[in-house]
């Protein structure tokens, strides 16, 4: 039998993977609020965040980076699109996707996408 907080856990994480691949082909126009997110999965924000933090140690604001980040990472390096039009997709402005982006990699977009080409 799982845990409840291993099932709240779970569903996050599921909803996240859906949501950003939502976002990404533009069903869904922006991405959501971690506390829309605990509404959609019937959880208060607080009850979201602490089970989230109980069973990985981590804020779900830390997954939900990353996996945009891991998303646009495979986007610089797979398709042609500009780095502006990558933003976009993301709902970003691109200046701050670049910044964002950069927080999170050490790199800006356009660097990753030449290191990463170079690499092939």
């Amino acid at each position: 039998m799982m845990k409840r907080s291993e099932e709240i856990t779970n569903q996050y994480f599921s909803f996240l993977e859906k949501h950003i691949q939502d976002v990404i082909s533009g069903i869904t126009p922006e991405f959501m609020e971690v506390n829309e997110i605990a509404g959609k999965l019937a959880v208060s924000h607080k009850h979201l965040t602490d089970t989230i933090k109980k069973e990985t140690g981590q804020h779900p604001c830390f997954f939900y980076d990353e996996k945009i980040i891991l998303e646009a990472q495979s986007m610089l390096t797979t398709s042609d699109k500009s780095v502006a039009e990558i933003a976009r997709i993301f709902t970003y402005d691109p200046s701050n996707f670049s910044k964002f982006f950069k927080k999170m990699t050490g790199k800006t977009p356009g660097e990753f996408r030449k290191i990463k080409t170079n690499n092939f």
